[in-house]
């Protein structure tokens, strides 16, 4: 995750929310982790997925198949060891390709995942310690292309949670885009816009309670 932003991508990212913040009373934590779940479950999905392939595989010969190349695959021995190698194959695969192990969870289990993490990212940052509660967490799960934006109590009664839609988009395009950095740093500034627009307008004594840059974590 060390290398997921180049030192200026840092510093954008960085301005933007010190930016945002001198506008406004809100502190902005952006936090990014590689995944959000280990989701083990996918592994045993492959696993099974690819020895009912080879079981279907091997029935089908069975009944088609008249040659005598593959006899040895007919045999307990052969047929066993071909569905034993195909399920640890898909097992493999399905941990260590996220393309693949995405192909074996849910939606609904990767948006239980990233909510509870973000959850955890809320509580971890203290973000509920904000003089008056105005602390947000733009939360980013890459592995799941999932963003939450999670605003403490002072935010919540004057903003509501479809008015930080164009802020997940923004992240989203930059990601797909593949210029995160961007795309995050175009969202810390729809936030402080967002803020303005609600009135949380900065104060005489406003005090920088939450460090600038962003967090990065691989899970």
């Amino acid at each position: 995750m060390d290398d997921l932003l180049s030192k200026e991508e840092h510093r954008i990212i960085e301005e933007a929310v010190a930016e945002a913040e001198s506008r406004t009373s809100g502190e902005i934590v952006p936090y990014i982790v590689g995944r959000s779940s280990r989701y083990r479950e996918s592994g045993w999905k492959a696993a099974v997925q690819f020895g009912f392939i080879a079981s279907a595989i091997i029935f089908g010969m069975s009944i088609f198949y008249e040659g005598w190349s593959f006899a040895w695959l007919f045999s307990f021995t052969g047929s066993s060891t071909l569905i034993l190698s195909s399920a640890l194959i898909g097992y493999t695969l399905a941990r260590w390709v996220p393309a693949i192990e995405k192909h074996f969870i849910s939606g609904s289990a990767m948006s239980e995942a990233v909510r509870l993490r973000a959850l955890q990212a809320f509580v971890e940052e203290e973000i509920f310690s904000t003089r008056d509660r105005t602390g947000i967490l733009l939360y980013i799960s890459l592995l799941e292309h999932r963003v939450e934006v999670f605003g403490d109590s002072g935010i919540n009664e004057r903003v509501q949670p479809e008015d930080w839609a164009h802020v997940i988009e923004d992240v989203l395009f930059g990601i797909k885009s593949d210029s995160l950095g961007a795309g995050l740093a175009k969202a810390i500034k729809r936030c402080g816009d967002l803020l303005v627009e609600n009135g949380f307008d900065v104060r005489s004594d406003d005090e920088n309670e939450l460090r600038d840059g962003v967090r990065l974590h691989d899970s």
